[in-house]
């Protein structure tokens, strides 16, 4: 496209566009000088004559002219690097060959040239301007970085535990920013074979077991806490330490950040209650994964929630041929449209508002993208809420669930993954139970669909920071001054991080069986008033002191503690060594069948009929489902007698319980 005729190219003044030649031609000016200065002392050395012009002339031009093959004027000095100093030696090797070359051939025409004086003028012309560099970087990392501080700051002390990739990444994005104030002060690592040596001018000090003291002898006012792949209970521990000395600590992002192949970036920030449950970093079957979902068509439900939206950054990594995300609310999609368009700008993306419970505007949606791919995402979490109004979860997460299973059986969708809950176990509550029946439907769904797709669901329990979680409640609290309400000292729940619990999803949803539910390994259960202190701790206040932590009683259809199996359905799984497989009791289809059929009918029953009727088919779909006194309707006898029985006990997957 020719542009208009009154279009002039936006040029910057003639004074920005002589700055870079005018510092390039001072570079090679002091290149020239550093060679023709070891021309002479190396003449003198070995020849020690009186000194020849035109020979010092002849090395000079020959050094700048493999200078400027190999562009050494344009390293930045301040910033010079390791990739740098290869350059300069790379640069260094070739004037030696070059100068033994010419010097041999020159022989013929009778050059002053000298063998042995041309040969030790290369490497002293590669030492100076080596030496050259070295020197104005460290003079810039000395003088400038003070000078760069606000009046009267006194830069941080800074302690680096972790002398890795991560912590030397970190130190070397300090020292380019000198802006920043801080001056690092040593390493801490846990490595023998590190202790006491300099890593990139800087000493390692010591292991961890020594940081307290290490703190106290440095005068240290901060550490950099720089070991990504570190699991919660490290980083608890290391943190417990430093906020003892009284001094700030910082932390690097988690490897479950990362997106696919992204790289990770050294950045601080302050450690956060996922960097205290933080777990080691889920290794995903990335060749396996690129095969199902590379130029795929990708259809997630519920795209704008926090689940939704985690698994399309993480199936983005893979460059599926678009991504659909469907949803009802149009913020949330908006939001989560911007993330990925920020962060895979040319990844083909497209917006669908639709409600799962209409079941016409849902298939004409498949029917226009015909998604190989579907993450069933979309429901209601929220337990109170669907105890008052269950017609509403039976809704949303049953008939929804049948929407999308049936819409994706008919487009011949090749993957589809049923996002579930640990609250499908034994469940005392509504959203347990309809999450379990939608379980039920998908199981049917892979026994009718083609042979070669794969139709499976996924359990694991509570997000951190996810909508509705108690992580973002309990930041609301604090920042308000409190108090912090716990519903009840002994309640407990398993946690992940988004990022976790998306990526085991997509590694147990692709390339698990069919027919088949998994349970993600949630780890340790936490403490919920534990969570609460911790969370309160990080904020630089003390419970009980600077804010109180109150309990508010167990809300409606809630259990003090969740379940990831029963005692029959564990088993282990060859999908990956975080993911087993659950083996429920599947529903008879003329059951399913006729119960779905009567739920149908009960939503639509009076006020007084609904509830009663809701509860009664729940119960006969999910015989585990036993309501909680609180929550819809009442015990039934024989509720209480399948508790009573051992059939809610507590159960810990083998592997957690090693």
């Amino acid at each position: 496209m020719n542009p208009p005729p009154s279009y002039r190219p936006s040029l910057p003044p003639p004074s920005t566009l002589d700055q870079p030649l005018l510092r390039q031609g001072v570079k090679l000016v002091l290149d020239g000088g550093a060679a023709l200065v070891a021309w002479m002392l190396c003449e003198r050395v070995f020849v020690g004559a009186h000194l020849t012009p035109h020979g010092a002339l002849k090395w000079t031009l020959l050094a700048l002219a493999i200078n400027l093959v190999f562009q050494l004027t344009r390293q930045h000095y301040r910033l010079i690097g390791f990739r740098d100093a290869v350059r300069l030696a790379m640069a260094t090797t070739t004037l030696l060959v070059m100068s033994a070359f010419v010097t041999i051939l020159a022989r013929e025409f009778h050059s002053v040239f000298d063998l042995e004086t041309a040969m030790a003028s290369a490497l002293t012309t590669g030492g100076l301007w080596l030496t050259l560099r070295g020197a104005i970087r460290a003079r810039h990392e000395r003088d400038l970085g003070i000078d760069q501080l606000p009046d009267g700051a006194i830069p941080h002390r800074t302690l680096i535990v972790g002398a890795g990739r991560a912590g030397l990444m970190i130190a070397e994005e300090l020292k380019r920013h000198p802006e920043l104030g801080t001056r690092i002060v040593g390493f801490i690592d846990d490595a023998l074979d590190k202790q006491g040596i300099r890593i990139q001018g800087t000493r390692v000090l010591g292991p961890s077991r020594l940081l307290h003291q290490i703190i106290r002898k440095e005068e240290a006012t901060q550490v950099v806490l720089a070991i990504p792949s570190a699991p919660g209970s490290v980083i608890r521990q290391l943190t417990d330490v430093v906020r003892s000395a009284g001094i700030e600590v910082k932390t690097t992002p988690g490897l479950f950040n990362l997106l696919g192949s992204r790289a990770w970036k050294p950045e601080l920030q302050d450690v956060s209650i996922e960097d205290l449950l933080r777990r080691e970093p889920v290794e995903l079957d990335q060749s396996s994964l690129n095969l199902v979902l590379e130029d795929a068509v990708v259809l997630i439900t519920g795209g704008g929630g926090s689940i939704g939206g985690e698994i399309a950054r993480q199936v983005a990594a893979f460059r599926p041929a678009r991504i659909v995300l469907l949803g009802r609310g149009e913020n949330s999609l908006w939001e989560t449209e911007r993330s990925l368009r920020s962060l895979f700008p040319n990844q083909g993306l497209s917006l669908e508002l639709c409600d799962v419970r209409n079941p016409i505007r849902l298939q004409q949606v498949f029917n226009r993208w015909k998604p190989q791919v579907v993450f069933h995402a979309a429901a209601h979490k929220h337990v109170p809420y669907l105890e008052a109004h269950p017609e509403e979860a039976v809704d949303n997460n049953v008939f929804g669930t049948l929407n999308v299973v049936n819409a994706a059986l008919a487009v011949g969708t090749h993957t589809f993954v049923n996002i579930s809950t640990d609250k499908a176990v034994n469940p005392t509550n509504v959203l347990g139970a309809t999450k379990r029946i939608a379980e039920s439907l998908v199981l049917r769904a892979a026994r009718r669909a083609p042979e070669g797709t794969r139709y499976v669901s996924v359990r694991f329990g509570n997000v951190l920071g996810s909508r509705g979680s108690v992580i973002p409640i309990f930041k609301e609290q604090i920042r308000v001054g409190g108090p912090i309400t716990v519903t009840h000292p002994d309640m407990t729940r398993y946690f992940m991080t988004i990022p976790e619990a998306s990526q085991l999803v997509l590694q147990a949803g692709i390339l698990g069986d069919t027919a088949k539910v998994y349970v993600l390994d949630m780890g340790d259960p936490v403490k919920i008033v534990d969570l609460a202190t911790d969370m309160a701790r990080l904020s630089g206040l003390l419970p009980g002191q600077d804010i109180e932590v109150q309990f508010s009683g167990i809300r409606p259809g809630e259990k003090l503690f969740e379940e990831l199996f029963t005692q029959q359905e564990e088993s282990r799984t060859g999908v990956h060594p975080k993911v087993f497989n659950a083996n429920p009791e599947e529903l008879d289809d003329d059951l399913l069948e006729e119960g779905a059929a009567a739920l149908r009918l009960s939503i639509m029953e009076g006020e007084g009929r609904r509830q009663a009727q809701i509860l009664r088919w729940l119960q006969q779909l999910v015989p585990t489902y036993a309501p909680s006194p609180s929550g819809l309707g009442r015990y039934s006898e024989e509720a209480r007698d399948r508790r009573s029985s051992g059939a809610h006990a507590i159960y810990v997957p083998k592997a957690q319980q090693a």
